[in-house]
């Protein structure tokens, strides 16, 4: 894709979708990001990539919430929320996981799971109640449960997890407030084979009525799961597009480790 084209990703988009236009950050002098577009379609499954330094994570908490841009405006469903606190993207469908596991390491899978669906429903505004009766919200942590296939870790502590199966509870609590879209940074950082593997089967199974976003560093991972892939450089767009157009574009090639054109695929973090 040329630059030129590239310029225009994510301004004629889908309305119903999360775009990111022209987005810039700024630290004094340095430009982490500079006038990068993103968007990500309904339904879609998005893999942010690039080399280190490249301004993923910097992106990834701009479209959070937790850093402001220094210039540029996000929409979702055509509603701006540029300047929207985290928790009011929450509130509008925006959920995201961290780098490090965002936990309640005390307490048990299932109550976990269950505190995070109180949250988004008027049951969370109630103090004085137990969670345990309402009826709906235990129902709705046990089908997620269900989902994510971890019923025989549902009474223990979070603490007592494997980190693979930690990163899957920190997904699954996510997903419980039913978003539109789920911002997901790094899901197989530090994981094994096999635990990777059981990750990319998790985020393949996740319902389509959410949109899905990930910074990944395996391209294995992306190639299993992207729809259309975003590459960054130095806090630019370098390329958008397929997996198999990404794979053989020669500027990824070349910033991932300076191979011609058709040679290794990109290893990236």
């Amino acid at each position: 894709m040329s630059e030129s084209s590239m310029a225009g990703e994510g301004l004629v988009a889908d309305k119903e979708g999360l775009v990111a236009v022209a987005i810039t950050r700024r630290y004094g002098g340095f430009n982490a990001l500079e006038n990068v577009n993103l968007t990500v379609a309904p339904a879609e499954r998005h893999a942010l990539i690039g080399p280190n330094g490249a301004g993923k994570t910097t992106m990834f908490h701009i479209l959070g919430g937790q850093v402001p841009p220094s210039a540029g405006k996000i929409t979702l469903g055509g509603e701006d929320i540029t300047e929207m606190a985290p928790y009011r993207r929450v509130a509008l469908g925006v959920a995201r996981t961290f780098q490090r596991n965002n936990l309640f390491f005390g307490l048990t899978v299932f109550e976990n799971i269950r505190l995070s669906v109180q949250a988004h429903t008027s049951a969370g505004r109630n103090l004085f109640r137990l969670a345990s009766v309402h009826r709906g919200i235990t129902e709705r942590a046990q089908q997620i449960i269900e989902q994510f296939a971890l019923e025989p870790l549902a009474r223990r502590p979070a603490s007592e997890l494997s980190y693979g199966d930690q990163r899957k509870l920190e997904i699954a609590v996510a997903l419980a407030g039913k978003p539109r879209v789920l911002l997901v940074d790094e899901p197989t950082a530090g994981m094994s084979p096999a635990e990777t593997a059981e990750m990319v089967k998790v985020l393949s199974l996740m319902p389509r009525d959410v949109s899905l976003l990930i910074v990944e560093h395996d391209m294995d991972v992306v190639s299993a799961l992207a729809d259309r892939v975003t590459v960054l450089q130095n806090g630019r767009l370098i390329a958008a597009g397929t997996w198999d157009e990404i794979r053989v574009n020669e500027s990824v090639q070349m910033a991932y480790m300076g191979n011609k054109r058709g040679t290794k695929r990109p290893k990236a973090r």
